[in-house]
């Protein structure tokens, strides 16, 4: 069904009756002493410093820095901040406005502005229901885009089976059978060539991608249902051949599995409760969060896995834990928008490339850093930068948070970074989606549209548009920028549990309780 937007609040209709302070820039504004210095390598741009209006907007500021690098035949789109101690101060509109106005900088001071290159490509908006799928038997409850593009997806169901789709066509490619009970938990190898299941038949299943068919027997050593798994990254495999699989379950453990031998290899004990969800870091780390109310670090580094630090800030359960670098550790060595796409089944080109992608998305000012968010029960989040100097270490660990980011009313159901890592989404069963500073923690806005509970959110490649599942059965496409809703999308009979938007930025699937996938296109 359609929803309505909701009426203002008290305090948005009390503030919209306040007289607004025209931001009028002053005639007589002198011009300002600027400096440009790279994000990612943390080096001032040649040139030293350049003298320019105090009103230069962000086009202007962009316009000044492609001319300085010598790209001004090809323009890159840039993102600005005043360098301002730890946390930088976002340019949106222009330097007035933002820095000189609210008096962060004076007109004396020299003023220098980190640069980041924004995506060059644009991803459209999906805009219509271009296939239906029917087949599963079941609630759908999990469900991934392959690496390489958004031609293959795949989806668990309360039925038992996963299903292997062609969304180009929008028909079932294999049907994988085998689990007694529901499928909870998909996941892909970055290589592409493999996939996992995990079930409430608290076992985990290998699948071959080509033909569909099950490798080898059922891994199984749980005691209870399996809540999620986490491949190892692919830069990280070195000479190795065999990767590495983690599982976690509601009996409280961590298993990792040698994908080759589908022998367990390790068992991470330590949490009290059931492990809600892990992820690992493209810097050898595996991030475990327990409703016993911890996150656990674990050195994955070596043959033998140890625990290097747990944290300690959550008053609930922790439901949820995300990764900065989540896309580019998804996708591997795949880039689905370089001018030469790489589509290869040479492991050796797939690594270099899958670590090139990694060390060019996680570094910042020459330093190798993953930021990680955990999402609560609480209704909180709290944001980490477990490693600041780029090397892991239990002596230069930061065990506290960066950021504690409250605003929620209800329970957080799912958390997610940006593909480029700037910008953080949480979900509530409060009805509404936030967005938060996903370097500082800063609130940045709220997505209101929804008229019940909010599942999951996927980002789009170019971290522009957001799309959202509810439980009030709508997909919504929300334009990041301005905190507006941009497409709504109904169509789905019933609550909304799983969506998904590829990496190639076409398509957005989407399925829950009616037992049907629903692919958007533009």
């Amino acid at each position: 069904m359609a929803t309505v937007l909701p009426p203002p609040s008290k305090r948005a209709r009390r503030e919209a009756q306040q007289p607004k302070e025209a931001n009028i820039i002053p005639e007589d504004l002198p011009f300002v002493q600027v400096q440009f210095r790279a994000a990612d390598t943390g080096q001032v741009l040649a040139g030293g410093i350049h003298l320019i209006p105090g009103s230069s907007n962000v086009k202007q500021l962009e316009l000044l820095l492609n001319g300085l690098l010598g790209s001004s035949d090809d323009p890159t789109p840039y993102t600005f901040s005043l360098v301002d101690g730890v946390n930088p101060i976002a340019i949106t509109s222009d330097l007035y406005g933002d820095i000189l106005r609210p008096q962060h900088r004076s007109t004396e001071d020299v003023l220098t502005l980190e640069y980041v290159p924004q995506a060059v490509f644009r991803v459209k908006s999906v805009s219509r229901c271009t296939a239906t799928m029917s087949g599963h038997g079941g609630t759908i409850l999990s469900m991934a885009f392959s690496p390489k593009n958004g031609a293959r997806l795949v989806t668990g169901s309360g039925d038992g089976t996963a299903r292997l789709w062609d969304t180009d066509m929008g028909t079932p490619v294999a049907v994988m059978k085998g689990h007694e009970k529901w499928v909870l938990c998909v996941a892909w190898s970055p290589d592409a060539k493999v996939l996992a299941t995990g079930s409430m038949d608290c076992s985990v299943r290998l699948w071959d991608i080509k033909t569909g068919m099950q490798i080898g027997n059922a891994m199984k050593g749980h005691s209870k249902w399996i809540t999620s798994l986490t491949f190892e990254p692919l830069h990280l495999l070195g000479a190795r051949k065999g990767m590495r699989l983690a599982s976690t379950s509601k009996d409280g453990t961590v298993r990792i599995w040698d994908v080759a031998t589908r022998a367990s290899s390790q068992t991470l004990s330590g949490h009290t409760a059931c492990v809600t969800c892990a992820r690992w870091s493209g810097m050898g780390v595996i991030y475990s969060c327990s409703q016993d109310k911890t996150i656990k670090v674990w050195d994955a580094r070596g043959t033998t896995i140890t625990l290097i630090k747990t944290l300690h800030a959550h008053a609930h359960w922790v439901n949820f834990v995300a990764l900065s670098t989540d896309f580019v550790l998804k996708t591997g060595g795949f880039d689905p928008f370089a001018k030469d796409k790489l589509v290869t089944d040479d492991d050796e080109l797939l690594r270099k490339n899958s670590r090139a992608r990694f060390l060019k998305a996680s570094t910042q000012n020459g330093v190798t850093t993953e930021r990680v968010v955990t999402a609560s029960d609480d209704q909180t989040m709290y944001l980490w930068n477990p490693f600041p100097k780029g090397t892991v270490e239990e002596s230069s660990m930061n065990a506290k948070p960066v950021a504690r980011m409250v605003g929620h009313q209800k329970a957080i159901n799912h958390v997610a970074f940006s593909a480029d890592g700037r910008i953080l989404a949480s979900c509530s069963f409060d009805n509404s989606i936030k967005l938060w500073d996903g370097q500082t923690g800063a609130f940045l806005t709220t997505l209101r549209g929804h008229v019940a509970a909010v599942y999951m959110c996927s980002w789009s490649a170019d971290s522009r548009l957001l799309a959202t599942g509810s439980k009030d059965c709508t997909v919504k496409v929300w334009d990041v920028r301005n905190g507006k809703l941009y497409m709504d999308l109904p169509g789905h009979k019933d609550e909304v549990y799983a969506i998904e938007w590829s990496s190639d930025g076409k398509v957005v699937a989407s399925g829950g309780r009616d037992k049907t996938v629903k692919l958007w296109k533009h």
